[in-house]
């Protein structure tokens, strides 16, 4: 690493001002802060506003994080859509427990949740595919996540004799390919504040109900 980097690195501070979480503003339902406050990223011109990290852990309990996107919040979780071969589903077949770090940079907001994952239906899974443009739909067909292949030329080449082959055809679902919804029993919403004494509201799930605590920066 250059050397001005990392000056840059151990020296760049940022304040945070914008906002405020206190409790009398908060509501009882984690579910509707969190929309809120992803309502507001959106408002604010975050298009990205619901990529998320999640991270699993495998079942040598060696954890990774990738960026994936939010779909729905339903069936009383969040939603999202991958290759059920995948790294991180492999990781989730082997460990339901995961994590989801939403950053909303200039809100200087951050939500963190834990939970267990869970299928979402078939139907479900259909139904989303289907409303997916026709290219994403063919490269789930092409793609086998994650595994290794020799060079760009090859991933090129299996969605070129996908796209031939369904040329003039519906395109299917992969049976490899579907939904997941997370299950919360914990969500913190951070809010940066001055002098690094930030907001952080987190709700616990006891005996169905929401049990509100704030914690220290």
């Amino acid at each position: 690493m250059k050397p001005e980097l990392k000056d840059k690195i151990k020296t760049i501070r940022h304040d945070y001002t914008k906002h405020q979480l206190l409790e009398e503003n908060i509501t009882s339902d984690p579910f509707i802060q969190f929309g809120i406050w992803l309502h507001e990223a959106f408002e604010n011109g975050d298009e990205a506003a619901n990529a998320f990290t999640l991270s699993t852990v495998n079942e040598f309990n060696e954890p990774s994080s990738r960026i994936v996107l939010l779909r729905d919040v339903s069936h009383g979780g969040f939603t999202f859509f991958t290759n059920y071969a995948s790294h991180k589903g492999r990781d989730m077949e082997k460990n339901k427990h995961v994590s989801l770090l939403f950053f909303w940079k200039e809100l200087q907001r951050q939500v963190r949740i834990e939970g267990t994952v869970e299928f979402l239906s078939e139907e479900e899974s259909v139904s989303y595919f289907n409303s997916r443009p026709r290219e994403s739909q063919l490269a789930a067909l092409a793609s086998q996540q994650s595994e290794v292949i020799s060079n760009r030329e090859e991933l090129d080449h299996f969605f070129l004799n996908v796209t031939k082959l369904y040329a003039d055809k519906e395109v299917p679902k992969p049976n490899h390919w579907g939904g997941y919804v997370v299950i919360p029993t914990k969500m913190e919403f951070w809010q940066g504040r001055a002098s690094r004494l930030h907001d952080r509201i987190q709700f616990t799930l006891i005996n169905n109900s929401w049990k509100i605590e704030r914690l220290s920066p």
